[in-house]
């Protein structure tokens, strides 16, 4: 019984009854002025249902009055674009103002029949108001069918709700192109988490790493010089974490935000500094015109060297490595190669490894990581056009 009665005790089930009062506002105002075409309002409604306008306006109402504080209604608010969201429109209004008739005629003589069957109950001659009820005789045993209005009251009250939200979710739904728009944008803004996502572990974690190798230096070394350079180090690579953090929150905070801020290989002198600073010996070979390689790849290749040489710092400390940059054939190519250690990731293993390849891949480019001839490589291949 009282999962029964909770629908009378929702807000959401008055405001969908009201919703269906409202046009019949303006139909009511009609046959007060002329009773004898009740057939004009609907007809009226097939030309106002085209206009572009009026879609919005009843995807505003339905959202406030059918589905109330729903995050995901399902219902649109934006004008029509196409014809068919014209016509939807139409048959929407129609469907609306006709479920709206049933419902105000509904809890005008429904309530009014109950009263009538219990005055005839008590023994008071029928109204002439019903005509269901003109020959009536009064008798208590019209008591016994008081219930049945009162089924019929809550069957229209809740059930015109029900469906006529399951229309508006039909009628006012988003178009095909909405909905192709919405997942075009949400596939956008996985793809900017992603982005943001590598950004931080890529500055962030290299920060780190090459804080942590040169602390566990430092210490083990015992020597104040080189505690004084390892702390020089330290400072000069978390200010440039800095940097990158906030150049990542500015995406954040400003989606508009240029991305031309963030570094190139042109500043990949700052990487290897940080990494020699660690111990580690590091060469770099650059052929090829690396001032012709597009913003975007350039960018790019920065953060993979980046997370490369934090990959070597992380598993395989103070060791040599090979940095090779080509920029020949309308292709700029990548090698970091480091002599192999007995800790070694697996190949796809960690976000580090799959970050180098989702940054090649949305190039067009491709990536090749793990043991070659001795070494760990890190091969990766950017189309420039």
């Amino acid at each position: 019984m009282a999962r029964f009665l909770r629908p009378l005790l929702r807000g959401t089930t008055y405001t969908r009854l009201l919703h269906l009062w409202v046009p019949m506002l303006i139909v009511s105002v009609w046959l007060f002025i002329d009773m004898s075409t009740p057939w004009v309002p609907a007809a009226a409604l097939v030309l106002v249902g085209l206009i572009p306008a009026v879609r919005m306006g009843e995807g505003v109402q339905a959202r406030l009055l059918l589905t109330p504080g729903e995050p995901d209604s399902g219902i649109s608010v934006n004008p029509s674009v196409a014809w068919r969201d014209r016509l939807r429109t139409v048959l929407w209004l129609e469907v609306r103002m006709g479920l709206g008739a049933v419902a105000t005629a509904s809890c005008v003589w429904l309530p009014g029949l109950v009263y009538e069957l219990v005055r005839i109950a008590l023994g008071h001659p029928p109204d002439a108001g019903i005509p269901l009820l003109s020959e009536a005789q009064p008798h208590w045993a019209y008591a016994l069918l008081v219930p049945f209005p009162i089924i019929a009251l809550y069957g229209v009250v809740v059930g015109l709700g029900e469906l006529i939200t399951a229309v508006a979710r039909r009628l006012l739904g988003p178009s095909a192109a909405e909905r192709l728009a919405a997942l075009e944008e949400r596939t956008d803004q996985l793809l900017e988490r992603n982005r943001i996502a590598r950004e931080l572990h890529d500055s962030i974690g290299h920060a780190l790493t090459v804080a942590v190798v040169q602390a566990g230096a430092a210490r083990a070394a015992g020597d104040p010089e080189f505690t004084d350079r390892a702390l020089a180090a330290i400072e000069d690579t978390g200010r440039a974490a800095l940097e990158d953090l906030e150049r990542v929150l500015g995406v954040l905070r400003e989606a508009e935000q240029p991305v031309s801020s963030r570094p190139t290989l042109a500043e990949a002198d700052r990487l290897l500094e940080s990494a020699r600073a660690s111990g580690t010996k590091v060469d770099m070979d650059i052929s090829g015109p690396l001032e012709s390689v597009p913003g975007p790849v350039s960018r790019e290749g920065y953060r993979i060297l980046q997370e490369a040489l934090t990959n070597v710092l992380r598993h395989a400390g103070s060791v040599p490595v090979r940095v090779r940059v080509d920029v020949a054939d309308g292709t700029l190519a990548l090698e970091i190669r480091n002599p192999l250690t007995a800790d070694i990731p697996g190949p796809g293993r960690g976000s580090g490894l799959r970050g180098i390849r989702e940054r090649a891949a949305l190039l067009g480019g491709r990536a090749r990581t793990g043991p070659d001839e001795g070494d760990w490589q890190v091969h990766v291949e950017l189309p420039l056009s």
